[in-house]
């Protein structure tokens, strides 16, 4: 078949803004995708930041922090590092008389032993409160209390 030789075929049919009557010419409100680009914009490079200036090259100092853990003191040494020193010691303990030994020697005196029995707490060391120490600059690192 031949068209009739006044009408000349068109050779693509009218495209969706042409039909619909979209302005082609008006600017789009979000990035257009050009050719070779997907459509979810991922192709796309980000418009550029206007009235802040590009980037200057200076050099990046970068500083490492480390944070230790909070350390929980019981009535055993610890592995730890001082923070006085930052040396990794083991914590020396010494004991110190405390709310449970004094309470433990009023009880024995309540209960009849006066004499001299009552100061038995005293000798005990798992009646008595722990401070954790560095052995090597002696600093005072935490302390375990029993009461």
């Amino acid at each position: 078949m031949s068209a009739p030789s006044g009408n000349p075929i068109p050779s693509a049919p009218p495209s969706y803004e042409e039909v619909v009557g979209i302005n082609v010419n008006y600017p789009h409100p979000y990035p257009v995708p050009g050719p070779g680009q997907k459509p979810d914009g991922k192709g796309t490079n980000p418009p550029p930041y206007m009235g802040q200036p590009p980037p200057a090259n200076n050099p990046i100092t970068v500083q490492t922090v480390y944070v230790q853990q909070p350390v929980v003191f019981y009535d055993r040494p610890v592995q730890m590092r001082c923070p006085s020193c930052n040396q990794v010691i083991v914590t020396r303990l010494s004991y110190d008389a405390g709310a449970l030994t004094w309470l433990s020697c009023g009880g024995l005196c309540l209960l009849g032993c006066i004499g001299g029995c009552c100061l038995i707490p005293f000798c005990i060391d798992a009646l008595k409160d722990v401070d954790h120490t560095c052995p090597k600059c002696s600093a005072l690192l935490g302390s375990y209390k029993r009461l």
